[in-house]
């Protein structure tokens, strides 16, 4: 179905109540049902910390939100993937460090998920001030057709009197005074101080050598992309530190996607790489870096050469060389999971920490969405040393190839040769070592840990969520952690086993159409984990419907769908505006011999039929 409906005969269906066991946050304790949101334009953003994409729709839907703020009222509805996201004070955390201004429901048992059918995240459902749901969109790239979709509404329930216009629910908390709020990474400087990104308030701080004291702030107050000296210089969340053989930092200036150059001895920023805007599928993947768009870069290391980029936004690694001014994608296809092999082939979920070996032959990278710790040699070879894939989590010690992690945002390379990971769901220190081939816990309770330095015979950890760097000495034991494994909390979809009608729902928006005269503009990419799951159906092709065959000897698996669409401005005249919609399901699955699902339908935009 590509053809959008006419508000006369656009489909409703009613929407079903909200209910969290975490409670509403950012609405003063104040619980809210439907029926008081009733008259107003209701945006449901299903999300979790987690998510980089999820983060992404979060900067999306600011404009709409600031825009539209007597008519529309956006809830987000928290629904974790991790154990540590379904803890009430990591929501609250989270809401606070991602700058999220409107409602959140912490559902943390998947309640509304389930009553919605919600499939991946980020899903945005939206319900009409009649309390019916009329649309539906998965992934990235909906904020121009929600836009229009939101005039529209608003034109047509005034007419009709059922538009509600006034102050949202939304209450924002009491701001907290500390020399930090949620750093990322930190970077110690020749000098011995530490330079520490403060990614909620959109700044880096260079602290004294004990870790504490505020030498000076480089960046102003609030989001922006600014160059410029230490006190008029922007950035929006910023992230990775490195050292440039100049003496100059780096700058992984997440959602502003760029990369940025501090000079030391001035303060001056300068911007390397990037346009300000987001990546998207078919832009170019190199050239000169102030013309190639990037995607929420995470961190940075100076490498082979070259700055390497952890491309937290498409799940790659990409290069910046400062002498020839230019960006390239170095590893990874953009398909979010764990494949090893040559760098072109290798898939990666969320890269969001790096650290080069010390005998510089390995690039260590935390791979968060898989809570896996990777590398990537010289000769561009990418191989897994902890970690199984998306859905397997946990904490449990021992040989590498059974230990497990929780979502970890940073590595930092030991002077023995082994690699510290900053744990940070399990709020912990781990060590691996590769003489052994085995994982260690070095330290716990350090509350979201997402970088550590080395610092002589001591380590500092940036304590993320405890808005501190801890320092600690290096143990020589282990701490003794009990195991626990976990899997991520969606259930299976049971499927029959043999043939699977998989459709992929895609309308276009009102005002909307696919434009195909340079091509088809869809896209559709289809495998599956473990590979032997799928005996037919698996590869590229560009139709949005696909007949799959499961193999039923094959108990259970995972099928990762990435689908992508794109649709122009139907009034755009012989150069149409064009919005590229994008989205990556991971569909845990179960093969059962009776009352299976024959068909798999994922919405990317739009309502199933």
């Amino acid at each position: 179905m590509n053809d959008a409906a006419p508000a006369s005969r656009r489909a409703r269906v009613r929407a079903p109540e909200l209910t969290g066991k975490g409670g509403w946050l950012n609405t003063g304790d104040t619980a809210y049902s439907l029926a008081d949101l009733r008259g107003r334009i209701v945006i449901l953003d299903f999300w979790t910390f987690c998510c980089v994409n999820c983060l992404h729709v979060l900067d999306e839907l600011r404009a709409l939100e600031e825009k539209h703020r007597d008519t529309v009222v956006i809830i987000g509805v928290h629904s974790p993937k991790f154990a540590h996201e379904a803890e009430h004070g990591a929501v609250v955390d989270a809401v606070e460090r991602y700058g999220v201004e409107h409602p959140v429901l912490d559902d943390p048992e998947l309640a509304t998920w389930k009553q919605y059918a919600v499939r991946a995240w980020p899903t945005l459902v939206v319900i009409d001030p009649e309390g019916y749901v009329i649309a539906q969109h998965a992934g990235e790239g909906h904020a121009h057709a929600l836009a229009t979709l939101v005039d529209e509404l608003e034109a047509e329930h005034e007419a009709k009197g059922t538009l509600r216009r006034g102050e949202g629910p939304y209450v924002p908390p009491e701001p907290v005074a500390t020399d930090l709020r949620f750093p990322g990474k930190a970077l110690r400087l020749p000098g011995g101080t530490f330079l520490v990104s403060d990614t909620t308030r959109h700044a880096l701080v260079e602290l004294e050598a004990d870790g504490e004291t505020v030498r000076r702030r480089i960046g102003g107050a609030g989001r922006g992309l600014v160059d410029g000296d230490a006190a008029g210089a922007r950035f929006n969340e910023p992230q990775g530190l490195a050292l440039l053989p100049d003496g100059a930092v780096v700058v992984a200036d997440t959602v502003n996607h760029a990369l940025r150059r501090v000079d030391l001895a001035s303060g001056e920023v300068t911007t390397l790489a990037g346009t300000g805007r987001q990546w998207w599928q078919g832009e170019p993947v190199a050239g000169a870096a102030r013309e190639v768009s990037l995607s929420s870069p995470w961190d940075v290391a100076w490498f082979d050469g070259e700055v390497w980029i952890a491309m937290a936004g498409v799940h790659q690694l990409w290069t910046y060389a400062p002498e020839s001014g230019t960006v390239r994608a170095a590893a990874g296809t953009t398909n979010e999971g764990l494949v090893d092999g040559p760098a072109a082939e290798a898939w990666f979920a969320q890269p969001s920490g790096l650290a080069v070996s010390h005998d510089g032959e390995r690039l260590w990278v935390a791979d968060a969405e898989t809570s896996a710790l990777r590398w990537i040699d010289r000769a561009g070879t990418v191989r897994t040393a902890v970690g199984t894939g998306l859905f397997d989590f946990g904490h449990r010690d021992g040989a590498a190839g059974q230990a497990l992690l929780q979502h970890p945002l940073g590595v930092t390379a030991l002077p023995d040769g082994s690699v510290a990971v900053a744990d940070t769901y399990n709020h912990a220190l781990r060590r691996y070592d590769p003489a052994s081939d085995e994982v260690t816990t070095l330290a716990t309770d350090l509350r979201e840990a997402s970088a550590a330095v080395v610092d002589g015979e001591e380590i500092v950890v940036v304590e993320s969520a405890r808005h501190r760097l801890t320092r600690l000495r290096l143990p020589e034991e282990a701490v003794r952690v009990e195991a626990v494994a976990h899997r991520t909390r969606r259930a299976a979809t049971e499927v029959a086993a043999g043939k699977l009608a998989l459709d992929v729902v895609f309308q276009a928006p009102t005002g909307q159409k696919l434009d195909t005269r340079y091509g088809p503009s869809t896209r559709l990419l289809v495998s599956s984990t473990p590979p032997e799951l799928l005996r037919a159906g698996e590869g590229a092709g560009t139709g949005l419907a696909r007949d799959l065959e499961l193999n039923p000897e094959i108990p259970e698996g995972v099928l990762h769908v990435s689908a992508m669409a794109a649709s122009c401005d139907e009034a755009g005249g012989e150069y149409p505006a064009c919005h590229v919609h994008q989205q990556d399901w991971g569909v845990p699955v179960k093969l059962v011999a009776e009352g299976g699902e024959t068909r798999l339908a994922l919405v990317l935009a739009g309502l199933d039929g």
